[in-house]
């Protein structure tokens, strides 16, 4: 499940990823994506892990799609987990992305925001 996190700043969107992802969280989340591209020109984005299990094969291709087509759209990317394969999800994605990416652990949530927030 995607769940959208309250934001101080229009530009910064955030979201709690938790349970397994299907392609029908990717038709809500997307949408508030390119939403924000739309009024800002680029988004920082916030995923929160928690209790996470990965995708469905649906939702794999929904964010590999999603990569590829708002790789230049997106400034800067916090991950924010609690297991140390989440954590290594930063250094995977990063080819995939111009975006900024840095990883916290989950007792740094508001250091993660604030990192996204800064110039």
């Amino acid at each position: 499940m995607i769940e959208q996190l309250n934001s101080t700043s229009d530009k910064t969107i955030g979201f709690k990823l938790s349970g397994k992802l299907h392609d029908e969280d990717y038709k809500t989340f997307v949408p508030l994506v390119d939403a924000a591209i739309a009024e800002h020109g680029k988004a920082r984005l916030l995923a929160q892990f928690h209790d996470f299990q990965g995708w469905d094969a649906k939702a794999l291709w929904d964010d590999i799609k999603f990569s590829t087509t708002h790789c230049t759209k997106i400034e800067k990317i916090a991950l924010v987990g609690e297991k140390s394969w989440e954590k290594s999800m930063a250094t995977v994605c990063k080819p995939f992305t111009m975006a900024k990416v840095q990883y916290f652990d989950a007792s740094q949530l508001e250091d993660a925001w604030k990192w996204l927030e800064a110039e």
